[in-house]
């Protein structure tokens, strides 16, 4: 049996002194359109069945919880490190 696709958004806001929360959230066509969404504003989609798992139970405005708190930070910090990267590549153009 095929799984259904599945995607979740999840929002920080710098310097706020909250967790990130859960932004979107969907399943099949519902999905489909928070992916083409991110896509077309260049959002950074990480494709990890483990982390949609953990976290799809959280409900939309609903913080991450403490225990996820390292696997979200890693997808952070790697979002801006590409950002980063990303930036230094157009400057020196």
């Amino acid at each position: 049996m095929k799984k259904r696709l599945r995607a979740l958004g999840i929002k920080y806001i710098h310097n706020s002194g909250k967790a990130p929360f859960i932004n979107a959230k969907g399943e099949g066509k519902i999905a489909e359109k928070i992916i083409e969404i991110a896509r077309k504003n260049g959002v950074h989609i990480e494709k990890d069945s483990d982390i949609i798992n953990i976290l799809y139970n959280l409900e939309l405005g609903e913080y991450i919880p403490e225990d996820s708190y390292e696997i979200v930070a890693e997808i952070l910090a790697m979002v801006v490190m590409m950002k980063n990267e990303a930036g230094s590549f157009l400057d020196n153009e």
